[in-house]
């Protein structure tokens, strides 16, 4: 099986302009339409797909990205692993803004947002346990160290609905929970990538506070977008090495690879055509048997 690589894009990090080989796609989805065009390049020999989750200029809202259909999009695509790059606030002291981390846990605290794509007729149950793919995780933390980022292995992220910030109760509640960064688009896109099989990384770029320290101003946009620059510039760094390495960290007993042979609980006979033909992406290794 071909190994393809996805780069899903937070705030901040719309492009990688060092792609010199570029084709646009327009992928058209059972879900709608993806958060943008679909960036695919040829970087060293090797074929590399980017999608800007808030679209090019950030004209999407957290709650309104179409998280099922750029899954679906990437899968169609043949990607069998994303690493997410997004901005996140920090909820710890050691973890200063310009600072990645390599995130290997969530806490979904949205509630306005579509997290299946199994929510009509077939119903299947994905295990989030382990959300991460250890693999990816380990060419992301092989190309941190190559570009000399500041980093943390290992951290748990908080995924707020927004788009308003944490109010003080809240950041300081998410911190008595030994929470690691706090944002909002970590899901259910890791928990959806796990349902099409698609093995996922997240890396966070931290920007600023929160609200919860007495010794820094409390977040704003403006604050923000300045420390975005510097971290889209160290993730551009990144994105070249981790190109260059993720297949070295291939793991062939991940457990995304195969999640859906136990995770189909619906009975064959109640599954009807129409859904098993909108699943087909997604699910069509599993329901086509």
């Amino acid at each position: 099986m071909t190994n393809k690589l996805a780069i899903i894009g937070g705030s901040g990090l719309y492009d990688v302009e060092e792609f010199e080989e570029r084709e646009f796609l327009n992928i058209k989805t059972p879900w709608g339409s993806p958060s943008d065009q679909i960036l695919k390049t040829i970087f060293n020999k090797k074929e590399v797909y980017f999608l800007p989750r808030h679209g090019r200029g950030h004209f999407i809202s957290p709650s309104k990205i179409n998280f099922r259909a750029n899954i679906d999009a990437l899968k169609q695509l043949g990607v069998t692993d994303i690493v997410s790059v997004s901005a996140v606030g920090s909820l710890k002291e050691n973890l200063s803004p310009g600072k990645f981390v390599i995130v290997d846990q969530f806490i979904d605290r949205t509630f306005a947002r579509n997290k299946t794509f199994f929510d009509d007729e077939i119903v299947a149950h994905v295990s989030m346990a382990n959300p991460t793919s250890k693999g990816l995780m380990n060419a992301c933390e092989e190309a941190i160290k190559k570009s000399k980022i500041d980093y943390q292995r290992g951290g748990t992220y908080v995924v707020m609905e927004g788009p308003q910030f944490s109010t003080l109760a809240e950041s300081n509640l998410y911190r008595s929970w030994k929470a690691d960064v706090i944002g909002m688009t970590n899901m259910p896109e890791a928990k959806l990538a796990r349902e099409a099989e698609i093995r996922y990384a997240s890396v966070s770029m931290v920007t600023d506070y929160d609200c919860w320290h007495p010794d820094h101003e409390n977040v704003d946009v403006q604050q923000v977008i300045k420390v975005l620059l510097g971290n889209a510039e160290k993730a551009k760094n990144m994105i070249k090495n981790l190109i260059e390495n993720f297949e070295n960290h291939i793991d062939s007993k991940d457990p995304t690879n195969n999640c859906l042979d136990v995770a189909i609980i619906t009975a064959p006979e109640k599954r009807t055509k129409k859904t098993i033909d909108k699943l087909k992406t997604v699910a069509g290794r599993v329901l086509n048997k």
